[in-house]
């Protein structure tokens, strides 16, 4: 079994276990302290208290796989759930979240913003505590194990703030234990805030290692700074500051050393690509399988485990009821015009199911539910109306045959590979004048999904953006990136099948009607 933890004692099939006394720190209006919760006067004495605390924060990963994750990229062109019969309606908050129709009182505010909210502060909660744990335990004179556990905790915590200001900009900054109502912070604010934690982590954290597997190492602060330098342009802006009809990216913003922002992600990517600790894999599958923890090309991961209750359930949202026992859920699909975005000899095209389809248990074909052959089409005529086998589905997480239940499926989550380190740079230089060198980057990338070779080719900075943006459409699909993209690329607001044009405010959240009461302190987003 994969070690969670270095220490043998917290191995991934006991977190559960380890987890039950932490989940009391999930208070996340900033309003009042629960008369049981845990602090660090009256908790985490022993190795095996912090072991556990430290898992929890981790732990913390696996629920942006819900909220974070499902706004990632229904709000896009990439996922939409349709309506099928008495299925998927919800009161109409999935075709809402596609559509962008939401407002700061609507179901899927209420429900999955509102929750996507509730589980980053979790994570910055936990953070909290863990690091003032970690702060006493040291004091003035702390072991380099104490540095390294303290570096590892902020860079959790930064990432959880990074995925907060994705989602609604400024938000309020809390770095310690006092739970009291706080206001927001700007979001230029909060990127310098994320900026200064991962440069100031770095130096203390370790090494890669194959016994920590899953812990951040000295490679994660810098994937995580690539990606902050490379959406700079967005980032360090409100919504009513972001062009929605161009391109957002790094180029006129200044960062830490005076440096810009584009050169700081070349000097960001280079830092992991040079590393020496990964590689791009000959196997483009091996990155998401049931036993990715090989992949020499992922960065920064959320571990799964075959554990009920631990591992991933991705393959439950897409799959038709009768491909796989215990039954999925048959919702997830995409649009006709982002599958055919896939030739048909990129191996990447393979992420998607068309046609007879087959059970993953036997191998043999299946049929839907009233007893035809299922057959999953390119088309989807009413997502209002949709039959069971419209649309295609993503598999590039495919299932574990023989689960023990749709959240035992042990495949690992990428949130960064060494694929988008190159990705990045191409479009950093791109914005820096450095077209060829900026193609030099997509094409190794892209060499690995055709045989023979299909290099891209562009001439104008303009056009090498097009191609950028389209080789990250087919490079990380249901990797969460494409709401990122498209707000840079001045892309997400735009008609699409099923949508039509919304206001640029839209590229953020409202902050949820349940937050605003809880904390009068709180104001809205423009737009809302």
């Amino acid at each position: 079994m994969k070690t969670f933890l270095s220490n043998t004692k917290v191995r991934r099939a006991s977190l559960r276990a380890l987890l039950v006394p932490v989940l009391l720190l999930g208070c996340t209006d900033l309003t009042e302290v629960p008369s049981d919760a845990l602090t660090p006067e009256n908790a985490f004495r022993t190795e095996e208290e912090i072991l556990a605390g430290v898992a929890s924060v981790y732990a913390r990963l696996r629920s942006t796989m819900w909220g974070y994750y499902n706004l990632s990229e229904i709000t896009t062109d990439e996922m939409i759930v349709p309506t099928r019969g008495s299925d998927w309606y919800d009161n109409g908050t999935w075709l809402e979240i596609y559509r962008q129709t939401w407002n700061a009182n609507s179901g899927s505010a209420l429900n999955d913003m509102n929750g996507a909210w509730s589980d980053l502060f979790s994570g910055v909660a936990r953070s909290n505590l863990m690091i003032s744990v970690m702060e006493q335990a040291g004091g003035s004179n702390p072991t380099a194990a104490q540095k390294s556990t303290l570096a590892e905790l902020r860079v959790l915590r930064a990432w959880y703030y990074y995925m907060l200001q994705d989602f609604f900009g400024g938000v309020p900054l809390v770095t310690n234990t006092v739970v009291e109502q706080r206001p927001r912070v700007s979001r230029d604010s909060m990127f310098k805030f994320i900026e200064s934690e991962l440069i100031a982590a770095a130096a203390d954290l370790p090494a890669v290692s194959a016994t920590q597997y899953g812990r951040i190492n000295k490679n994660v602060p810098n994937a995580i700074l690539a990606s902050l330098y490379i959406n700079a342009g967005v980032f360090t802006k409100s919504s009513d500051e972001i062009n929605a009809g161009a391109y957002n990216g790094c180029a006129g913003v200044t960062v830490s050393g005076g440096r810009t922002a584009c050169q700081a992600a070349i000097d960001a990517a280079n830092a992991v690509i040079n590393s020496g600790d990964y590689q791009i894999e000959t196997d483009w599958k091996a990155n998401f399988s049931n036993t990715n923890d090989a992949s020499k090309e992922n960065v920064f991961v959320i571990v799964h485990s075959s554990v009920s209750g631990l591992g991933m359930n991705l393959p439950m949202r897409t799959l038709h009821y009768n491909q796989l026992s215990p039954s999925p859920w048959n919702g997830f699909a995409t649009i006709a015009e982002t599958y055919q975005q896939f030739a048909a000899n990129d191996v990447r095209r393979d992420m998607w199911l068309v046609g007879q389809q087959y059970s993953f248990n036997t191998g043999q074909p299946v049929n839907d539910r009233a007893g035809n052959p299922l057959v999953f089409t390119q088309t989807i005529a009413n997502p209002e109306q949709a039959s069971e086998a419209e649309g295609p589905r993503f598999n590039k997480f495919p299932p574990l045959p023989g689960a023990a239940d749709g959240d035992s499926h042990p495949n690992d989550y990428p949130f960064f590979r060494l694929a988008e380190m190159y990705l990045i740079r191409a479009e950093a230089r791109n914005e820096l004048n450095q077209t060829g060198q900026a193609l030099t980057d997509v094409n190794l990338v892209r060499a690995r999904a055709f045989e023979p070779d299909q290099p891209a080719a562009a001439g104008t900075q303009a056009a090498m953006r097009d191609v950028i943006l389209r080789e990250r459409l087919l490079e990380f699909a249901a990797e969460g990136k494409r709401r990122q993209d498209l707000i840079r690329f001045g892309r997400f607001v735009q008609a699409r099948q099923f949508k039509d044009a919304q206001q640029g405010f839209k590229v953020l959240f409202p902050i949820p009607q349940t937050q605003t009461q809880a904390n009068p302190l709180l104001d809205q987003n423009p737009g809302y």
